[in-house]
């Protein structure tokens, strides 16, 4: 056996950061005895976004470059069935690895949660739409005493009396369960054979109390519905966060057979609590280097334009100045060589200058 055979024996990494997608998924590890859970009945295979994966990650298969440090983290998490804490500067890609993890282990559709100052755990477990199903029971309710109150009717020219409706044409009382979406974390413990890809996007955001909220579910990686739990029918059709997604939901309860692919982002705006990072593994990511960003502008465009090395070293020198960029910049800059009759060197001079600013000005 020579080396490059016995290295790959021996590799127990399932993600490379290739970005490509494999013919046959590859087999992921199996979990610690504490990360085993027992979920059922199994759910089918989820959907595929290839649109989506194809504006984050671009034609061209050319991804981020993660270094070696970097891939064995994920793998790590991977392993121990821990999510992944993301942090470092915007626009370094930090959720795009949520999409570079799902397309190279063929996991589908990637769950997004996008957090905000009002975001709560509820909100990612499932929503309860109380004021429709509170008009639907009214319509309901309404319609049955229509149907059942005797009213003239003529038939020929003579006059009728309206029945009562038989039981065999009662409209059917609206059901709970169709009033309940599951949110993207609620989906993401759906009892699936491999587990889905969840990206928790800028938790740093959040209401001070949501991280401390989210320790149960990371822990457990199950979830009740109380208002399912209340429910008198031991099983419930819900909605999922999948378009056009349903699901049954048994006794209340959602738990996982496989835990999720969890990718939490955060900006570095403020420190989470301890009890919190204990349960997911740190990775920062850095900025790229000249050479990622010219393989991430080919990846993105499909080609080098002219003039790309020349806003890339623009951009490089930016962002070692102390400011705030975003790779989006830098391929809307590039993007606009390719406009025939734009010269970036030229009369274009400044509308470069606008693309690229410095996003931590405000303006």
């Amino acid at each position: 056996m020579n080396a490059p055979e016995r290295m790959a024996a021996d590799d127990w990494r399932v993600f490379h950061a290739t970005g490509r997608r494999q013919d046959i998924p590859p087999v992921l590890p199996d979990p610690p005895p504490w990360r085993k859970f027992r979920g059922s009945p199994a759910e089918a295979s989820p959907p595929d976004d290839p649109e989506a994966a194809l504006r984050r990650l671009g034609p061209g298969g050319m991804t981020p470059q993660l270094d070696d440090e970097q891939i064995e983290i994920v793998n790590s998490a991977l392993l121990l069935r821990r999510p992944l804490l993301v942090t470092g500067p915007p626009g370094v890609g930090k959720s795009t690895l949520a999409y570079l993890m799902s397309r190279e282990l063929g996991l589908g559709r990637v769950l997004e949660w996008n957090v905000v100052s009002r975001t709560s755990l509820r909100d990612g477990l499932y929503v309860h739409d109380a004021m429709g199903r509170a008009q639907a029971i009214a319509a309901w309710q309404a319609e049955l005493r229509e149907r059942a109150t005797p009213g003239p009717a003529f038939d020929g020219g003579e006059q009728i009396v309206n029945s009562a409706p038989t039981s065999g044409d009662r409209q059917l009382a609206p059901v709970l369960g169709e009033f309940i979406t599951l949110g993207p974390l609620g989906t993401a413990l759906l009892p699936y054979d491999r587990p889905r890809v969840l990206l928790v996007d800028e938790l740093d955001k959040s209401d001070i109390d949501l991280p401390n909220d989210l320790l149960h579910v990371l822990e457990n990686g199950s979830y009740e519905v109380p208002e399912l739990v209340r429910d008198a029918a031991d099983t419930a059709g819900v909605h999922t966060s999948d378009p056009g997604g349903r699901t049954v939901v048994h006794n209340g309860r959602v738990e996982c057979r496989e835990f999720p692919v969890v990718v939490i982002t955060s900006n570095g705006e403020r420190e989470f609590p301890a009890a919190f990072r204990r349960r997911c593994l740190p990775m920062e990511m850095r900025p790229p280097t000249r050479e990622q960003l010219l393989a991430m502008v080919e990846g993105h465009l499909g080609l080098r334009p002219r003039g790309t090395e020349d806003l890339v070293d623009l951009f490089v020198q930016r962002v070692q100045a102390g400011g705030t960029h975003s790779l989006d910049q830098l391929l809307n800059a590039v993007q606009m060589t390719t406009v025939g009759g734009f010269q970036a060197d030229g009369d274009g001079r400044k509308l470069v200058e606008l693309l690229l600013r410095d996003l931590s000005k405000g303006r």
